[in-house]
């Protein structure tokens, strides 16, 4: 007991030295009698949670001690709850799963004796985290769903996020990457309304998980990186230490081993300062792997032994089985091939016994490699081939496409969300005015004369407007596709559709600045203009529909609204078209002894959603990383010139009429190295 009071000392004076003044106020509250006993416990528990929780979890423990005693010594069991509470995430912080559990599993008895819902709500998830943190997912589930209900019912948006988050982690740790990021989603969207970082922090390092489990590493990176930036922000170590740990990951699959090791020993040395037991095994389990890499096999298997010996004192289930089959890789490459196969048919089990895909897989080409080393071809095949099914389970398309779609729907709706919000904003503004105008005019207004003017005006408007209407409809039928604006007319708004397979063209003029400065304004617009026109011409003639102008830029895009099967060749035709426009004109213009530009054409096929956002001033337009990649290929291509993409060129490579010259992989920016093709008309070639 002396013991524990001279460690409260110490930690009171070590919080009073360090001048954190909210600290010491919260602790003032707890230390004056005349509060209310509600307001003591919630001060108390901001105090352990706010200044040791996190980055001393063995003090928060002791400190919350005393919370349990003045819990019993007053017959309060809703601090005894909280009590019990914080040592369980004091605990799990620790990586000590099975103290955590135990925890926990008081604090909901307790809350469920007094009919807290809220308490027993929040229980049940941290009980849902402790199973998943072990690997049983079919048992965290059920009580991540057994939480949500509770939260849905009060109304607790914090809830509800967290809940999302954790099925999210439940589904991502299985494989099921499109239904993980469905939930991460869901609860990005809360937490942006809630205007709360560390939730958005969080978010953004899962999706970021997903897309490097995709080999999206670029896309991994930019999430991990925009995390970091919160993370730092709001000073959160375990955060902090998390999106640093997982920058490390990615440049270790890049094969950046040095920028990796820093990454990673910056995050170990926070992990190990939080006492944060799962952080320091998987932190220490990576530098494992880059020492294997490296070849410096002593230090990998030190490593990834401290890894193993950590991950079994926890019990955490999958990390025992990385570990594990880590081992057996290493010992494999050594040629121990019966360590190698003792260890990773161990991983395996493991992994198998918690539904770990990744983990399976690793273990399967671990003991394929080594029965094939040792000249066993039966059972070296019957692991192969378990191995194709596992990789095709992680990284098959259909999944890809279900990412793309979530994806790319969640910037849409937030885009439609915005300006609608913004438009309603107008349109009450505008809705006063109206009111005030018409109480100035209804004073002005009376007599039969007054009236009747007024109906003679409206008759000879009718006229005038059902003109008006038909010119109208002309109008909206010259910016909208026609399905579209018939939609329009009928609902007064358009859904966005979501469309698999589209191509879409991006041209932009080379030489376009220099004439701006040579050419008058007028000159410049007509010269703009003429080309533009004839670009419409060529749309219209393939079915293709033009997007917008940008600039000296002009986007296009065939296969939509109405999907086709012949939206590759139609836009790869008309680019090849454009561009024999373009050099018409600058042989022209060469002739004449005028300035003159050249074009570049870029061309992608993938998903855009398409369709139209706010409520005013229509404008149709798409969507999503194929505009993007489409950009980039005109920007990487050459003038005069039409670039395409792999995924084009796999649509076109068998049509006669085309010919194609790889030009390997090329720099893009934002996507790195990108395979492209120069594409060409067979019977052109054939004219040179």
């Amino acid at each position: 007991m002396k013991k524990y009071l001279l460690l409260i000392f110490w930690v009171l004076c070590y919080n009073s030295v360090s001048a954190q003044d909210n600290l010491d106020s919260l602790y003032r509250i707890w230390q004056d009698k005349s509060q209310p006993d509600s307001t003591r416990v919630n001060a108390y528990r901001d105090y352990i949670w706010n200044g040791y929780l996190f980055s001393r979890p063995d003090t928060a423990e002791v400190l919350t001690e005393a919370l349990q005693a003045y819990a019993e010594k007053h017959s309060y069991p809703k601090a005894s709850g909280k009590g019990y509470h914080l040592q369980g995430i004091a605990s799990a912080v620790q990586g000590n799963y099975p103290r955590a559990l135990k925890y926990f599993q008081k604090s909901l008895t307790i809350w469920e004796e007094i009919g807290d819902k809220n308490g027993i709500a929040s229980s049940l998830n941290t009980i849902g985290i402790i199973y998943k943190d072990q690997g049983n997912y079919p048992r965290a589930l059920e009580y991540y769903q057994k939480s949500m209900v509770i939260f849905e019912e009060l109304g607790d948006k914090n809830g509800i996020t967290q809940n999302l988050i954790n099925i999210g982690n439940n589904y991502n740790v299985q494989g099921n990457y499109p239904r993980a990021l469905e939930y991460y989603q869901k609860s990005l969207v809360i937490f942006e309304e809630l205007g709360d970082k560390k939730g958005i922090a969080k978010n953004l390092n899962n999706i970021g998980i997903i897309y490097r489990t995709q080999g999206n590493y670029l896309r991994a990176l930019e999430y991990y990186q925009k995390s970091l930036a919160i993370e730092e922000e709001l000073g959160h170590k375990y955060g902090f230490a998390t999106s640093l740990s997982n920058i490390g990951n990615i440049y270790e699959d890049q094969g950046n081993y040095p920028r990796a090791l820093e990454y990673l020993e910056k995050s170990l040395a926070i992990f190990e300062e939080i006492g944060d037991k799962y952080g320091i095994a998987s932190s220490l389990n990576t530098i494992g792997i880059i020492y294997k890499k490296q070849g410096n096999y002593p230090h990998a298997l030190e490593y990834y032994q401290k890894s193993l010996a950590i991950s079994e004192e926890i019990g955490h289930k999958k990390s025992i089985s990385g570990s594990l089959i880590n081992v057996g890789i290493l010992y494999k490459e050594q040629y121990k091939n019966n360590l190698a196969l003792s260890y990773c048919q161990k991983g395996l089990a493991l992994a198998e016994e918690i539904g770990a895909l990744d983990w399976q897989k690793n273990a399967c080409k671990c003991l394929y490699d080594t029965y094939l080393g040792l000249g066993k071809d039966k059972e070296a095949l019957k692991f192969f081939e378990q191995m194709i099914s596992l990789r095709d389970s992680i990284y098959n398309e259909e999944n890809t496409k279900k990412l793309t779609r979530l994806e790319m729907q969640y910037d849409f709706d937030k885009k439609e969300a915005a300006t609608q919000a913004e438009q309603e904003k107008k349109d009450a503004i505008a809705t006063q005015e109206l009111k005030r105008q018409k109480l100035v005019r209804n004073a002005f207004v009376g007599g039969f004369a007054i009236v009747f003017l007024f109906a003679l005006v409206v008759f000879k408007q009718r006229n005038k407007i059902s003109e008006e209407k038909a010119r109208s409809e002309e109008l909206l039928l010259n910016i909208l596709p026609e399905e579209t604006a018939k939609e329009l007319k009928e609902k007064g708004s358009a859904d966005a559709q979501l469309i698999d397979e589209v191509t879409v063209l991006f041209t932009d003029f080379k030489g376009f600045t220099a004439m701006s400065e040579n050419m008058s304004p007028k000159d410049l617009v007509d010269d703009l203009h003429q080309c533009f026109s004839a670009f419409d011409h060529i749309m219209e003639k393939y079915g293709i529909e033009k997007i917008k102008t940008i600039g000296d830029a002009y986007m296009a895009a065939g296969g939509l609204p109405t999907p086709n099967s012949t939206h590759a060749a139609d836009v790869v035709k008309a680019g090849l078209e454009m561009a024999e426009i373009v050099e018409a004109g600058k042989a022209q213009k060469i002739a004449n002894n005028q300035p003159f530009f050249e074009i570049r054409i870029g061309v992608h096929t993938g998903p855009v959603v398409a369709g139209i956002v706010g409520i005013k001033k229509f404008s149709y337009d798409i969507w999503g990383d194929t505009v993007n990649t489409a950009s980039r290929m005109e920007s990487s291509g050459e003038v005069g010139k039409v670039n395409i993409s792999e995924t084009t060129f796999n649509l076109l490579k068998d049509d006669p009429d085309f010919d194609f010259e790889s030009r390997g992989k090329i720099a893009a920016k934002g996507k790195g190295e990108v395979e492209m093709w120069f594409v060409t008309l067979k019977n052109k070639q054939a004219d040179n």
